[in-house]
C-alpha cells in the first residue's frame, strides 16, 4: 500500500515513512535555459546547418565504444522511468492495479472469440462503477442534462411529448445561470449551484450553510487532489489515513510527498474507531516530529462498508479540536445506508459548537460529496463538491487560487450535482417516476448486499462484517499454509494470489486487502455488490470450496 506502513494497534509508537528528497531541476529557473557543456555546444554555420563546436563529437545519436572503437546507438528520450516524478513511480492505486489490467486482457480475449475460459464475462467487483454494472440512470437527471447540452429541443412542437414540464423549467433555469454548458464558469463554480447545494446542506444537517464554502469539483477525487496540494508542504507534514483505507488518499500522500500516519479500523467492532487507539497514535506521530495536519475519515466506509456512530464522530471532533488537525470527511456514500443512520460531520460539528460555544470553533473541516455514488451512479460525469468549514480565509484564497489554474470543473458535472441536491419534489411531474427509480436502486443494492454477505457466511474460513453502508464488502480469509507458499512462488501476497485465482476461474475481478492495507498476519478482499442477480455471489461460493480444497 503505497508509503502507508500499518502501526500494530499494540504498539506505542508510528513508523514514519520519509519520501525521498526533490529530484534535482536541470535548468535555470529565471531564465528557462538548459545547461550545455563546452564539449556537446552547437551553433549555426553560415549555410544555416548545425556543427559542433568540439571536433572529437561524434554524431548526436552516436557514443564512441572506447573498448572496441564501434559507435552504437544511445538513448535520447527525455522521459524514461528514471527521469519522470518519482512520486509517481512511488504511488500505488490497487483498484486499477495488476488484477484490473488482468481482467481487461481475459476480457479481450472473450471479445475476440476465446472459448478456452471457464467463463463467458468478467464481473469487474473491483471498483464501485455502478452504471457498468447495469445500473440505470435517474431519467430526471439525464433529461435536464441532454436538455441543457442542446437547450433548442426545447422549442420543438414536440418538446411537450419528449421532456416533462418541471425538467424543461429546471433546465431554463440553469441554463439562464449559466449560459452555455460549452462556457468555462467561475472557478468555485456557477454560483446558483453553490447556493443549491448550500440550501441542501441545510436541510440535511438543520444549520445554515453558505455558498462561499463550497467549491463544486470534478469528482470527490479532484478535490482531495487539490486540498492535499494545499495543504501539504514537505515530507514533514502528516495525514492520518485510515486502514484499510480507499487507496487515492496513500496515492495522493505520496504525491505530494507528505508523510502518511496510518491509523487502523477495529474489525472487532464493525470497523469502528477506538478513541483511544487513535490519540496514542496522534501523539506519537507529534513525538516523532511530524507536523500532524489533517485526518482523513470515510464514512460510510470504502471498503469496509461500516458507518459510524455519533458518538465516534464527536470523538474524532474532540480529538481534532484538542491536537489541531483538519478532518477531511469523505462523505460520498452518504445516501448507501442499509442500517443505522448517516451522521454529517458538519452537522454534529455545528452540534458541539452550539452545545459548547467556544470550545470547537477552531475545528476546521472539509466534507466531500460526489455524483458517483448512491443513487445516482454517474461515475463517469465527474461531479462533485467540497465544503470548508472553519478555515482561514487566506488558506481558501489559495485554494481558490489553485483551482483557477484549471479553470473550472466540468459543467455538466456542476448540472448534475445540483439535480442531485435537489431532485423533483412531491408535486412535482417527475417526482413519481424519479421516487420509483430511486427506491429500485437502492433496494435492489441492499438485496445484493446482503445475499453477497451470506454467501460469505457458508464459506469456509471466511468471515465478513455485516453491511451497514457504501458499496462494499471486505471480508476475511484464512488461508491454507499451502496456498500462502504457493503465493510466495509466484511472487504474489497470498490475498492476491487468491483474487488471481478467483479471477482466472470465474471472471470476478476484486482488489486484494493488501491494496487497502490490512492488520499484520491477516488477509482481505473487496468487492462491490454492485453484479445484478444471486448467480455471482453463488459463483463466488463454488470457487471458494474448490480453492480451500485444492490447498488443504
Amino acid at each position: 500500500m503505497s508509503n502507508v506502513e500499518v502501526i500494530s494497534r499494540s504498539s506505542s509508537r508510528a513508523s514514519i515513512v520519509s519520501s525521498p528528497s526533490s529530484p534535482t531541476s536541470y535548468y535555470n529557473n529565471n531564465s528557462r535555459d538548459y545547461p550545455t557543456s563546452s564539449s556537446a555546444a552547437t551553433t549555426i554555420s553560415n549555410g544555416g546547418s548545425l556543427s559542433n563546436k568540439s571536433a572529437t563529437s561524434e554524431m548526436p545519436s552516436k557514443i564512441l565504444n572506447r573498448r572496441n572503437g564501434t559507435a552504437t546507438t544511445k538513448s535520447r528520450k527525455a522521459l524514461t522511468i528514471d527521469t519522470i516524478n518519482p512520486k509517481l513511480v512511488k504511488a500505488d492505486y490497487a483498484v486499477r492495479g495488476r488484477l484490473a489490467i488482468r481482467a481487461e486482457e481475459l476480457r479481450e480475449r472473450l471479445q475476440s472469440g476465446d472459448n478456452s475460459l471457464q467463463f463467458k464475462e468478467i464481473i469487474n467487483a473491483n471498483i464501485g462503477n455502478p452504471q457498468a454494472m447495469d445500473q440505470k440512470p435517474i431519467t430526471f437527471f439525464r433529461q435536464v442534462l441532454s436538455l441543457v447540452q442542446y437547450p433548442d429541443i426545447m422549442d420543438s412542437p414536440y418538446a411537450n411529448r419528449l421532456f416533462p414540464r418541471d425538467a424543461m423549467e429546471r433546465a431554463r433555469t440553469l441554463l439562464r445561470e449559466i449560459g452555455s454548458v460549452g462556457a468555462y464558469s467561475q472557478s468555485q463554480g456557477v454560483p446558483y449551484i453553490r447556493q443549491s447545494i448550500a440550501k441542501f446542506i441545510s436541510e440535511r444537517d438543520g444549520f445554515e450553510a453558505n455558498p462561499k464554502d463550497i467549491f463544486l469539483a470534478g469528482g470527490a477525487s479532484a478535490a482531495v487532489s487539490s486540498l492535499f496540494t494545499t495543504i501539504c508542504n514537505g515530507p514533514n507534514t502528516g495525514i492520518m489515513i485510515p486502514v484499510p483505507q480507499y487507496p487515492l488518499y496513500s496515492a495522493t500522500v505520496t504525491l505530494e510527498n507528505a508523510t502518511a500516519i496510518p491509523y487502523l479500523l477495529d474489525e472487532c467492532t464493525g470497523w469502528g474507531t477506538d478513541t483511544d487507539y487513535i490519540a496514542s497514535v496522534v501523539r506519537t506521530s507529534i513525538a516523532d516530529g511530524v507536523s500532524l495536519k489533517a485526518m482523513v475519515v470515510i464514512n460510510p466506509c470504502n471498503p469496509t462498508g461500516s458507518n459510524l456512530t455519533r458518538q465516534e464522530i464527536q470523538d474524532i471532533i474532540k480529538l481534532a479540536s484538542e491536537y489541531h488537525f483538519l478532518i477531511i470527511a469523505d462523505e460520498v456514500y452518504q445516501t448507501n445506508i442499509y442500517e443505522g443512520e448517516f451522521h454529517s460531520f458538519k452537522k454534529i460539528l455545528r452540534e458541539l459548537q452550539r452545545d459548547y460555544p467556544s470550545i470547537y470553533d477552531d475545528v476546521e473541516l472539509a466534507s466531500l460529496h460526489s455524483t458517483s455514488k448512491g443513487m445516482v451512479g454517474e461515475c463517469g460525469q465527474r461531479g462533485g463538491y467540497l465544503e470548508l468549514i472553519g478555515i482561514n480565509d487566506d488558506v481558501v484564497e489559495q485554494l481558490y487560487k489553485l483551482v483557477s489554474i484549471s479553470l473550472c470543473p466540468v459543467v455538466t458535472g456542476q448540472v448534475l450535482t445540483e439535480v442531485m441536491v435537489n431532485p423533483p419534489k412531491p408535486g412535482d411531474e417527475s417526482y413519481p417516476l424519479y421516487k420509483k427509480e430511486h427506491d429500485q436502486i437502492y433496494e435492489a443494492l441492499k438485496h445484493r448486499a446482503f445475499a453477497l454477505f451470506n454467501a460469505f457466511k457458508e464459506m469456509e474460513g471466511v468471515s465478513c462484517q455485516e453491511p451497514k453502508g457504501a458499496m462494499y464488502l471486505f471480508p476475511t480469509i484464512t488461508l491454507p499454509p499451502k496456498a500462502i507458499k504457493e503465493a510466495q512462488n509466484t511472487n504474489l501476497t497470498p490475498d492476491e494470489f487468491y483474487c488471481m485465482q478467483l479471477l482466472e476461474s470465474t471472471g470476478i475481478c476484486v482488489v486484494p486487502g493488501s491494496g487497502f492495507g490490512q492488520k499484520d498476519g491477516t488477509f482481505h478482499f473487496r468487492t462491490t455488490f454492485l453484479a445484478p442477480g444471486d448467480e455471482y455471489a453463488q459463483r463466488f461460493v463454488l470457487f471458494h470450496n474448490e480453492f480451500i480444497k485444492k490447498y488443504s
